[in-house]
């Protein structure tokens, strides 16, 4: 018999090593996005866009199944305190539906034993103990005397003469349907991993059939009214079990407490429960196709006699039932195979942004390639970013390759006699020169009584659009500025900003601001400058107009 199960043990071992030798898994955890032998027929059409470059999404590729068996701990919780190391087992088919979500079909089996130290006398309701003439606390018919007549019937309280000890011995089968979500497979800082954390929800249906110790191996009732059995406590029970499991003989030959023909059944007389399931675990590579999970998964029913026993040790002699129903656990080290040909790893196993990550150098990080300055017109400015294509040589250009014109007066500054020519003096000539309008007086006839004059005209101060931050050719002509002013006490002069919308007045009102700031750091007198905002129109321009001296 050792030697068939050894033969079958090698030949599991060939079946895994040559279906992985078939597989087509790249290593590190993913795979050639490019092969079209990974894609089911229905998503081909997805692929062939991608490939085509028409889509930036590739399509999900075909992905292996796992079948896996698992062994471990099985344990009831219940009323009755639970024996430890009774045995689980359990085989399960997974399937991934995404990178993070799977489905598994998983059938459990396992026994439970359990043993309590308290004793029990309220157990008249529990057919697993009462059935076998145990003595139970309980109410009774039985014949009242009423003086000298006949005898009469009424119910009376009996206390019983033996105490039990519950036990019992569980085997319990489910089948179940499990969504599993996997935790930790999406990655930003590494490529693969090699352990994945899961968790799952599921549901399904349990079968069960339990069985108590209750007559010895003679089918006689067990003595539990000994001494060595009295006493309960905390600070005792590890001598109450250990005497109670010398005096038991383990045959658990007692059908338990049930439900009775009420129940719905399967098989052998076991009783049908639906049932829930929720768990977590911890799976570890071992290599391409095998994988061992630590994993506890727990399953709750709508039943409390898992254990056999549902009744309180109250009220005495009527018991009630206890508040919550059982449930089992099982704690289980398993053994995962991954099977199927032309496929990659299960999708849990796989990160998700290796594609993502794999395309950046490509598309984002690549290096551009320089681009050779072409500069026609010889202005410092490359004549893809040179709006300005045609510029005469020598002129002064700004960065966008256009030539300087700092009074605005449509004359460059290479060509303009004129530099700085006030608003009101423009149009100009050729030349840049303004004509400026006659003074009053002067139409009059008469002389202005002038004792001084401001020798010096102030400039137009250009901004770029939208900003109210002055250039270095600004300051330099404001610089000069603030020394004719200097030079001239009884000069002042009037800033005119313009602006027609709202946003506009109020970046104009900021450029206004920003020339007499500058004026008065270099020592104008705050007092002999004037600003405002001409509302009619929208320019980039700044005006400074000279007035005063006597």
């Amino acid at each position: 018999m050792a030697s068939k199960k050894q033969s079958l043990f090698i030949a599991l071992l060939c079946l895994v090593s040559m279906s992985s030798m078939g597989q087509t898994v790249l290593g590190g955890g993913s795979y050639n996005f490019n092969d079209s032998s990974l894609i089911t027929p229905n998503r081909m059409s997805q692929h062939n866009e991608f490939m085509k470059q028409n889509s930036n999404y590739p399509a999900k590729p075909r992905n292996q199944w796992e079948v896996g068996i698992k062994g471990g701990l099985f344990t009831v919780s219940g009323d009755v305190p639970a024996r430890l190391f009774t045995p689980g087992f359990g085989v399960h088919v997974r399937k991934s539906l995404g990178y993070l979500f799977s489905l598994r079909a998983e059938y459990i089996y396992g026994i439970g034993k359990g043993l309590h130290w308290l004793e029990a006398r309220n157990y008249n309701k529990n057919s697993g103990f009462a059935s076998k003439g145990y003595d139970a606390n309980r109410f009774v018919k039985g014949p009242l005397v009423t003086g000298s007549g006949p005898f009469t019937y009424d119910t009376y309280y009996h206390e019983g003469q033996d105490r039990v000890f519950y036990n019992y011995k569980t085997t319990v089968q489910d089948l179940a349907l499990e969504g599993m979500l996997t935790l930790n497979n999406v990655r930003f800082h590494k490529r693969k991993t090699s352990a994945v954390i899961y968790g799952m929800g599921g549901i399904g249906a349990s079968i069960y059939k339990t069985f108590v110790d209750a007559l010895n191996a003679g089918g006689a009732r067990y003595n539990f009214n000994q001494a060595l059995f009295s006493g309960g406590t905390n600070n005792n029970r590890k001598t109450i079990l250990t005497n109670l499991k010398g005096m038991l003989d383990g045959t658990y030959e007692t059908r338990a407490d049930n439900q009775g023909v009420r129940r719905p059944k399967l098989g052998a007389d076991n009783t049908l429960k639906p049932s829930g399931t929720i768990g977590f675990g911890v799976a570890v590579k071992l290599g391409k196709r095998l994988n061992i999970a630590l994993e506890n998964r727990h399953t709750f029913i709508k039943d409390d006699l898992l254990d056999g026993q549902r009744w309180q040790e109250h009220a005495s002699g009527d018991a009630v039932m206890t508040r919550d129903f059982d449930s089992y656990n099982l704690v289980s080290l398993g053994l995962n195979v991954n099977l199927g040909a032309k496929s990659v790893e299960p999708l849990w196993w796989l990160n998700p942004l290796d594609y993502v990550y794999g395309e950046l150098p490509n598309r984002v990080l690549s290096k551009v390639k320089p681009v050779p300055c072409m500069d026609g017109d010889d202005d410092g400015v490359c004549d893809n970013l040179d709006k300005e294509p045609n510029t005469p040589q020598g002129c002064p250009v700004n960065t966008h390759g256009i030539t300087l014109d700092t009074d605005g007066d449509g004359v460059p500054d290479c060509k303009d006699k004129e530099l700085i020519t006030p608003t009101q003096c423009q149009p100009v000539d050729a030349d840049g020169i303004g004509k400026c309008p006659e003074p009053e007086c002067c139409k009059k006839g008469t002389d202005p009584v002038v004792t001084k004059t401001c020798n010096f005209s102030a400039p137009a101060v250009e901004f770029a659009a939208s900003s109210c931050n002055l250039s270095a050719d600004a300051k330099e002509a404001l610089n000069s500025l603030a020394a004719d002013m200097k030079a001239n006490a009884t000069c002042n002069v009037a800033v005119t900003a313009r602006g027609e919308s709202k946003a506009m007045q109020k970046i104009a009102d900021c450029r206004a601001g920003a020339i007499k700031k500058y004026l008065v750091s270099k020592g104008v007198t705050e007092s002999r400058i004037s600003t405002s905002v001409d509302q009619t129109q929208d320019s980039n321009t700044a005006d400074i107009a000279v007035e005063g001296g006597m």
